[in-house]
Parts: C-alpha cells; structure tokens; sequence
C-alpha cells in the first residue's frame, strides 16, 4: 500500500469527550478513506474516559455499528455488556483510551513505552491533537484565582500543563500538532510575564529532556485577521491564532485559540497555497437551525416534581409574567404579551415529555446541507442524553420571561431589564458585573460559547421557546457544538454537561483535518519515493494491519 494511502497515526492528550479526535477520526480523502487513526486518546476524567471508550469502541466497526448500539441509544434495550459483544474490537478500545493524568509518574512512564512503539509502528506519519486544561487561563477562572487571597500561582500546576504537551511533542516527533486553549492565554502572565510567547517557544522547539535533543517546528495561525498577519509564524500576532468558530458554519460564537505546529523539514518544503489554513464558510448557521426541530420537552420541578404540578407550576409563573411588563415600545410589549399568553394555551394542547424526546430528530431545512450531513444519523429515532434538568419555581418565572422579552425585543434581557419582583437574590445583582446571568439563545443567531458551567446551572442557556421553560439538555448543547446525534455521552448528567462543554466542535475539527491533510498529502507527494533514517525514524512502509498491532 503506499503511503500516500496510509493513514496518519493521531495521538489524542487531554481528550476530554474527544471533540477533537472526533473531527480528525470522521474525515475521509476522495476515495472514503480514512486519512487519520487514532491509535491513543488520554484524559484524567472518568467519565469523559468512558465515552472516549465506548467511542473508539464504534470506530472499530467503521460505518457498520451494531444493532445493539443503535437499540440502546434509541431506549430499546439497556446499554449491552460491550466486552461480551464483541470482545476483539473492545480489547482494542480499551488499549486506544487511557485514563491517566499528565504530570504524573504513571503517566510519564506509560507514555515512554507506548510513544516508542506507536514511533517503531508509524514512523513519522503521526499527529498530536490536545488542549490542555484552560481553567487558569481563562479570564472567569482569573478573576475567580484573584479573588481567592489564599491561591498562589506558582503553586497551580495547571498553568503549566501545557508542558506535557510540549514534552510529548518531543518524544513523539509528529508531523504536525494542533493545540487548542482559551482565548485568556494570550493575555495570561506568569509571574508578570506573558505566558503565549513561552507556549510558542516550547512549540517552535520541542525540548526532548531525557534524551537531549530538540526538534524544530514551524508554528501557524489557521485564519489571521491582523495587518501584519499571515499564515506565517513569525509574522502574526498574538490574535491571529484565533478562531471564530461561527465564521466555520457552528453555530456558536466560540472563539479559541489554535496552533497548528509543522515539523521543520515539512514546513520548510510547504508553498504558501498550501499552509495549513481555515477558509470562513458562506453558511451563518443560528440555534433554531440545528435544534428548532427538537422534541417539545418540559423542564422538571427540582421538589415534587409531576406532569401536573409543572403544569401548576408554569401556569403560576405566567401569571407572574404577564404581570411584569418591563416598560417595552407598544409593539414589543405585544409580542411580549403574546409570547407569555402563548405559554397557558401550549399547555392545553398537552404537557410534554422530559426526557428522550422520540419524535422528530431532523434537522430544520435551514440547515446547511454540510451540517446536517455530519449530525444526523438516520438510525437514531429517539435523541440520546436529551434529558431535562430541574428548576426551581422562581426560576421558572425568570425563564419564561426572559424567553418572552428575547421574543419581544430580539435580545436577551439584562438584569436591568427584569422586574423588581423577578430579581434574584444575588448580592452582585445590580452592580453590572454579570448582568447577563439570564441569557436566552437566540434562535436567529449563533448561541454564545457553550462551556462547562452548563453542569451547574442552565441560566447561561434557557431555551428561546417560552413554552418549554427551561434550559438546554445536554444534546442541544451537544447540537450546539456540532457533535453528531450518534455520540453517546456517558457518566451523570452534571459530567455529561461538562464534557460538551470542554469540548472543541467535531464539525470545525475536521474542517482542521482536512487543513492539516493538505499539508500532509503535499510532503507526501513530495517524499513518496523517500526514505529517512535517524531523527525522524523509518519511513519503510509497515503494513497497516501490522502497524496497528505493533502500536499496541
């Protein structure tokens, strides 16, 4: 088989729910070949672990997943004993997914042995994919450190894990490596320094410790915005590493950074039309677009909870509604009016489900072709993970009227706009801090960044639609971050919340794979008939089969 057939080995660290990993694994050349394989996701979180697993599980079946999957997500059959079902491909799962905590001992030691055999199996034709954990960069999580007048920066190993990225860039040598943080890493400082430039150091000159050697990278920006920026590293700025997810058909405004790192004898044979590189999609896709057409669910009542006394409940909270017009033009308080009345009478026409949602599962027809294509799964009849969470009765109130005065007033109110007798008992209610702390999803526009604060409330993502009164389930957000119906979330709800939420979107993953295999199918154009020794290992083909075997 030559090589250009091949896949490319993908190393997975801090995998999370392999948002990642999903986008590079799901990407096929011209031919419906698969250009990547995974060969080792890692994470330190249990229940992220476990779906990563069961993941890799499917993969090992290609397009022809089992029945048994399909009865299961759809709430036909309990979850099957995988092992039992098909014990090879499980076995072989089971050795791809690691939970382990980079940093650690364990972890050094594991990754020692298997980097040298995924290098004997693969030789250079690996990636390495990662986001490091973003908790100490982000700008929330800043603010949350500095308020705390007992937390110590030099002592929050977080704000240095990205070293075991670089570490295993080193080991690892892989033709190229994506990075993914928060965008509060360009403006992080370590001991008064900024940490960026640190990060692209360590990129451009991957630091191999214990054997004293470094490898050389090229490092790039997938879609620069600055006068001075280009696809070239040492001409962009710190804001052309990042990306606009919703300028990628997502739709979400999140916006994270990237770094797209090339071996140095590959980038230096790479001409400019093919550096790797992010083009903005024609196709602006909003929150009504990919969950519009979801199943009507109710939220739950968090004391009591019964289809009736949530009928009880809502009917008491429209009440309160209508009754608090917050001083709108005579034409939004209409449809302010009507979208609070329109609640009372959805209630007569029955009080839906809270959980599953078996109906309908498409996609509205506004939907880009492209999106729909990669999130539906015509054998998934009932949406999995689509359960609702519970609510308190106050916060039903301030639910449904901020769904009726986004309807009214095409924004999500502030916490200026909601009445007196509807303001939370918040000490930072009205100092302007978070005045947004009740924010609708608008249907006719991107939703705001998906994260993992969903696990503890939904008040960042109530649902546009009044009548259902309630925040996302952890499939809209999943929808939201474009991952596939088909992708099963395992753990508790709260865990299956962060997950999503911690995740890069699979659909912008593999506009990046495919950014990246245009880098990679040039160098092998280039080098088809070429094969290296030393630095870079063997370039003698090894059956794939075999390679697969030997990595294990």
């Amino acid at each position: 088989m030559k090589d250009n057939l091949r896949p490319y080995a993908v190393v997975d660290l801090f995998a999370g729910a392999g948002g990642l990993g999903e986008g590079f694994a799901a990407f096929r050349g011209p031919h419906g070949s698969a250009r990547f394989r995974t060969v080792l996701s890692v994470d330190n979180d249990r229940h992220a672990h476990r779906t990563l697993l069961l993941r890799a599980f499917l993969r090992k079946f290609g397009d022809d997943r089992p029945d048994e999957y399909y009865r299961f997500v759809n709430g036909e059959s309990p979850e099957p004993n995988w092992e039992e079902l098909d014990r090879d491909r499980w076995r072989e799962a089971v050795d791809e997914t690691r939970c382990l905590e980079l940093g650690t001992g364990e972890a050094h030691n594991f990754l020692e042995e298997r980097i040298e055999k995924i290098r004997s199996a693969w030789g250079d034709r690996t990636i390495l994919l990662g986001g490091p954990p973003c908790q100490a960069y982000s700008v929330v999580g800043r603010a949350r450190n500095a308020a705390e007048p007992s937390y110590d920066i030099r002592k929050d190993g977080r704000y240095k894990l990205y070293e075991q990225y670089i570490e295993v860039l080193a080991r690892l040598q892989p033709a190229v490596a994506v990075m993914e943080n928060v965008k509060g890493l360009l403006s992080a400082n370590l001991k008064g320094a900024p940490i960026f430039p640190v990060v692209l150091t360590g990129l451009r000159h991957a630091r191999d410790r214990t054997r004293c050697r470094t490898t050389r990278y090229r490092t790039y920006a997938l879609c620069p915005r600055s006068r001075n920026g280009n696809f070239l590293d040492h001409n962009a700025d710190r804001a052309d590493f990042v990306v606009r997810a919703e300028e990628h058909g997502v739709p979400q405004r999140r916006h994270r950074v990237f770094v797209v790192s090339v071996r140095h004898d590959i980038a230096d044979t790479l001409p400019v039309a093919v550096l790797p590189r992010l083009e903005p999609s024609a196709d602006r896709v909003t929150v009504a677009d990919v969950i519009g057409a979801m199943p009507r669910l109710r939220s739950m009542l968090s004391r009591g909870d019964s289809p009736s006394a949530w009928q009880e409940a809502v009917l008491k909270a429209s009440e309160e509604a209508s009754q608090a017009v917050p001083g709108l033009a005579p034409e939004e308080e209409q449809r302010y009016s009507a979208s609070v009345s329109g609640v009372a009478e959805a209630l007569l026409s029955g009080i839906p489900p809270t959980s599953g949602g078996s109906g309908s599962v498409a996609l509205p027809e506004t939907c880009p072709e492209a999106l729909r294509t990669w999130i539906v799964d015509e054998r998934i009849k009932r949406l999995p993970n689509n359960e609702t969470r519970s609510h308190m009765p106050a916060d039903l109130v301030r639910y449904l009227f901020a769904a009726a005065f986004a309807t009214a007033c095409r924004r999500s109110p502030k916490t200026r706009d909601f009445p007196e007798g509807l303001a939370a008992e918040h000490r930072n209610w009205s100092s302007g801090r978070f005045d947004d702390r009740f924010r609708v999803q608008l249907s006719g526009n991107p939703a705001t960044t998906v994260t993992s604060h969903l696990a503890k409330d939904g008040h960042y993502f109530i649902h546009p639609d009044a009548t259902q009164v309630r925040s996302f389930t952890v499939r809209e957000a999943a929808r939201v971050q474009t991952f596939p119906d088909d992708y099963f979330f395992c753990g508790p709800r709260t865990s299956q919340y962060v997950q999503v939420g911690n995740a890069v979107p699979p659909f912008l993953a593999r506009q990046i794979a495919e950014s990246v295999t245009t880098v990679l199918e040039h160098h092998d154009r280039r080098d088809e008939r070429t094969r290296f020794t030393g630095t870079y290992g063997t370039r003698e083909p090894v059956p794939l089969a075999a390679a697969a075997a030997a990595a294990r």
